[in-house]
């Protein structure tokens, strides 16, 4: 796991540490020294810390005019134990809201597992974000989303179809913001 950067090709358009909106504004990263694991496992040292033993994540992108965010996730998204939602959702998403982004594009090619506790924290989530927010899982395996749909979770989140195989790494962050839109906007029609 050490070897996985999150995705730093849109670090010449956003960088959240430099970033005085940020909740990670001023963290200071290492490339060298492997500090955090999950299960023994070092992960790469770009990956944030938001408070989980077993899931980290990087914002890859804010924008505060379109209000959108794309956050990339890794590890094991667990609810039962580490209630990993309460960490994301008190500590990054809330500090988020509160600047006007409504719409979230997680990324979960690296999320190797869910497990379910209750849905509060995705509903206020939900409820947070208004009438024109959303939240969409953009590449997540398959067993996890059917953890996902299994916990009825499926009623918060936007995914499946073209969202599981999205090849977002090739466009900008305007560019995959404007694609998953067309989708949402495909799907409310």
């Amino acid at each position: 796991m050490h070897t996985i950067e999150p995705f730093y090709n849109w670090r010449h358009l956003y960088i959240a540490s430099e970033d005085v909106e940020s909740p990670f504004y001023g963290r200071e990263y290492s490339e060298f020294e492997y500090s955090n694991t999950i299960y023994n496992y070092y992960l790469h040292p770009q990956w944030d810390d938001i408070g989980s033993d077993t899931m980290y994540i990087k914002i890859l992108f804010v924008d505060y005019t379109e209000k959108y965010a794309i956050i990339e996730l890794i590890g094991e998204w667990n609810d039962a134990i580490n209630n990993d939602i309460m960490l994301l959702k008190r500590d990054i998403i809330d500090e988020l809201n509160l600047l006007g982004i409504n719409k979230y594009i997680l990324i979960g090619e690296n999320v190797l597992n869910f497990h379910y506790s209750d849905d509060s924290y995705y509903e206020e989530w939900f409820d947070d974000n208004g009438e024109e927010g959303w939240m969409v899982l953009l590449n997540f395996r398959e067993h996890v989303l059917k953890e996902f749909k299994h916990a009825h979770l499926d009623y918060y989140f936007v995914y499946g179809g073209e969202l599981d195989e999205f090849d977002w790494r090739k466009f900008s962050p305007g560019q995959v913001f404007g694609n998953v839109s067309k989708v949402i906007r495909k799907r409310l029609e």
